[in-house]
């Protein structure tokens, strides 16, 4: 058993894993180069051979414990029928929403689409046999903020304005159920160890409706899932206090904590669940001593607890290779 896999499933404390949310891409120029030759984002996601080659690269530099693969949330949406493109200074935009085509969309229809994501696993997972590979996918409620609003939230997001059909919002929320556990379940077969379920916008949602677009969805994902024996690290990012609810709906293996969670409050609250991250990716764009007080903070915390070292979200466009090695270092240092 890999050490990700063992800290998670075995609650193991001995060794401190580390890898980073968007390890793989914008901030490396080996990536930069691939990228420039290749304009269409969703193609380049698509490609299998590219992208094992962009999960690998960070794995070449920096020796982390995880490799996760080079995707994106938006290619369910994608499968689905709807169309996804990412224009520069906008980011993702999606087209018209055509419910019940999508309703209709079958689990063949769906591979078809994205079948390059599990071969690109498959080789990832062939040439780095001793890491763990992750895959992972969109929760149901941040996909269907990105459907319905056909762009980014903004911090105004009106959840009442964009559900307008409530009836037929719920369908869609049960379609995307579905395929999301078809989606996690193909990666797993194709050779990841581990899977993330990212809610990147949970956060916008009103306390009252937590339960039933956030809690509830990513339960009975990890029930469709859990058969499979497969680790599952939820991220429900912007939950706040709300977090310690979340892990007690939802059960996930492992919680990944955003950078607005005090991660002492984190330690204290989550009843001894694996723990996930939290640290600002912007302390990255900071001197050394800044952020080597910032990492000996969390790693002082987590002392003695399953705990594995990542970012409270994404690694920024902006990052340093070297600090990526720098942070490695440190953490390995400490092990």
């Amino acid at each position: 058993m890999n050490k990700l896999v063992e800290c998670i499933s075995n609650r193991d404390s001995s060794y401190l894993p580390i890898w980073f949310m968007r390890q793989a891409g914008r901030y490396l120029p080996e990536f930069k180069e691939i990228r420039i030759k290749n304009p269409n984002f969703i193609n380049l996601c698509l490609n299998s051979e590219l992208a094992a080659e962009i999960t690998i690269q960070p794995i070449k530099r920096f020796d982390l414990d995880a490799a996760i693969i080079f995707s994106d949330i938006l290619l369910i949406p994608y499968g689905l029928g709807q169309k996804v493109e990412f224009k520069k200074g906008e980011g993702p935009v999606l087209g018209d929403l055509k419910i019940e085509e999508i309703l209709k969309t079958t689990a063949q229809n769906f591979l078809e689409k994205v079948s390059p994501v599990y071969k690109a696993i498959s080789k990832v997972k062939e040439k780095l046999p001793q890491k763990s590979v992750i895959g992972f996918a969109g929760a149901p409620w941040t996909l269907l903020v990105y459907m319905l609003n056909q762009k980014s939230p903004k911090k105004d997001f009106d959840f009442f304005k964009v559900i307008k059909n409530e009836k037929l919002t719920q369908k869609l929320l049960a379609k995307l159920e579905d395929m999301i556990s078809l989606h996690i379940n193909e990666q797993i077969k194709a050779g990841a160890d581990v899977i993330q379920i990212f809610d990147s916008w949970a956060g916008l949602l009103p306390k009252n409706q937590l339960f039933n677009f956030c809690y509830n969805p990513s339960k009975n994902i990890i029930n469709k899932v859990n058969n499979k024996k497969k680790p599952i690290i939820c991220f429900p990012r912007g939950l706040g206090k709300e977090y310690a609810e979340y892990c007690e709906k939802v059960s996930p293996h492992c919680i990944s904590i955003d950078y607005d969670v005090d991660p002492q409050w984190a330690k204290n609250n989550l009843k001894g669940i694996p723990i996930q991250g939290g640290m600002d990716p912007k302390i990255l764009l900071k001197d050394e001593n800044a952020i080597k007080k910032e990492v000996e903070k969390y790693l002082k915390i987590f002392s003695g607890y399953p705990y594995i070292f990542n970012l409270g979200h994404g690694v920024l466009p902006d990052t340093k290779p070297e600090t990526i090695r720098y942070i490695t270092n440190l953490v390995r240092k400490k092990r």
